[in-house]
């Protein structure tokens, strides 16, 4: 059975943190639908908001996300004032006063603006939107910037979780993707955010880089383990040298193979499971008592741009330059180059690039792979009602042959085996997947 799940690894398939995803977004849909959305939003349903700071103080190797190294600090404070404009004008284009119940700051590196820089966009956040009791709020963080008074500072701004990106304790592997990171500086992190109050928190790991191995990894998970993280998200390195010029840095000879990326995904499951995590779709980890793990026990289990989350609501507005934002009915994205953002909202404009709208029937698509990528098993009568699928259902033939997939009647499941490549399973539900697959990464 390994022989086929790695050849069904070696496929290039999308990670389906949305569908469509954003690489069918098409300059078709821009500003009169964004405003339009936004106009249509319903007041008395509270949303999430993402905030996203592209600039970082190093720019590492391995970095996928859209972020560059901040050369100079009126840089940053210009792209903040662009920020808190964006939040005004957004909130001017909506039919009355929205609540804000999730809160997620991501990058780069947000706490690049400072505690005054993230505490004048809380201010203006606060100005236009009223904020729930309890909501939460969270914030990515590089933990070699991580300061007593940035975590007191964060405390006072109400942020109750935080990710920190780990990525890998060996130096050696460190070296190699341009991220000097002593473990002691991240245990230090985790000391100061708890020593302020914060205790929720999430470590971000990363497999398939340059000169990891699977003992190197299980080291990893435990030093990671004793620290008692509550949530753990592991990712699978997507190499794109083409698109990313800082990734042309990794020596691709180091690079494990997709044997090697196999074993390394199996190896890092069975290390956390054994230290009393429970898996949590395909790449995340959470302890028992966790949200997220509730979630995922109770089927409330959802998929958003940043992964696994027990959020359901609809309407995910993003702020920042290559932000994505999510309605009912469609999503709309930033321009994604952070000066040509800092522009078009300084003239007093919306900066959406590109999006897609919603018929019918890519809801119904929607649904079915984000069950699958949850739950592993999606019910098309509920999921897809309309849909027939009797081209997907033929796809899935071969499948189940292999031994990945059950389908009885209109009940698609995952078997333990499939569940490993469940995005191939997915993608058999993605019509543009079938057709131009070399923009997506490998499915393990």
């Amino acid at each position: 059975m390994n022989d086929i799940v790695r050849r069904y690894a070696r496929l290039q398939v999308p990670r389906y943190t949305s569908y469509p995803t954003a690489a069918e977004f098409t300059p078709a849909v821009g500003s009169a639908d964004q405003l339009r959305w936004l106009q249509g939003l319903d007041t008395t349903e509270a949303i999430s908001v993402y905030l996203h700071v592209p600039y970082c103080r190093e720019l590492c190797h391995y970095c996928g996300c859209n972020t560059k190294k901040a050369l100079r600090d009126v840089v940053v404070g210009a792209y903040r004032v662009a920020l808190e404009r964006e939040i005004a004008l957004v909130s001017d284009s909506l039919s009355g006063p929205v609540r804000i119940a999730r809160l997620h700051w991501g990058g780069g590196t947000p706490s690049i603006l400072g505690a005054d820089g993230l505490a004048s966009v809380m201010q203006v956040l606060r100005n236009h939107f009223v904020f729930e009791d309890g909501y939460e709020h969270a914030i990515e963080l590089d933990p070699r910037y991580v300061t007593s008074l940035l975590a007191e500072s964060l405390k006072e701004l109400g942020v109750n979780r935080v990710s920190l990106g780990v990525q890998d304790v060996n130096p050696l592997v460190q070296a190699a993707i341009g991220r000097w990171q002593p473990m002691q500086v991240v245990e230090a992190a985790v000391l100061r955010l708890g020593a302020a109050g914060i205790g929720n928190l999430n470590f971000d790991l990363i497999y398939g880089l340059p000169l990891q191995t699977v003992a190197s990894l299980r080291k990893t998970c435990e030093i990671v383990a004793m620290l008692s993280p509550d949530r753990i998200a592991c990712y699978g390195y997507a190499h794109m040298p083409r698109l990313k010029a800082n990734q042309r840095l990794i020596d691709e000879k180091t690079l494990p193979g997709v044997e090697e990326r196999i074993d390394q995904a199996d190896a890092i499951a069975e290390e956390f499971q054994r230290y009393g995590f429970l898996k949590i779709g395909i790449d995340h980890f959470a302890r028992p008592d966790d949200a997220l793990a509730r979630a995922a026990m109770t089927g409330r289990l959802h998929r958003n741009f940043q992964g696994y989350t027990d959020d359901a609501r609809e309407t995910l507005i993003g702020f920042g330059a290559s932000s994505i934002s999510r309605f009912p009915d469609g999503y709309v994205q930033n321009v994604s180059d952070a000066p040509g953002y800092v522009r078009t909202i300084s003239s007093g404009q919306l900066a959406p690039l590109r999006g897609c709208r919603l018929d019918g029937a890519e809801k119904q698509r929607a649904r079915t792979i984000e069950s699958l990528m949850c739950a592993f098993q999606a019910d098309l009568d509920v999921a897809a009602p309309d849909m027939k699928f009797t081209e997907e259902l033929s796809l899935l033939q071969p499948l189940a042959r292999d031994g990945l997939v059950r389908i009885e009647g209109r009940v698609v499941t995952a078997t333990e085996v499939g569940r490993r490549v469940v995005r191939v399973i997915a993608a058999v539900f993605d019509p543009q997947a079938r057709v131009d697959a070399a923009r997506f990464s490998k499915a393990i």
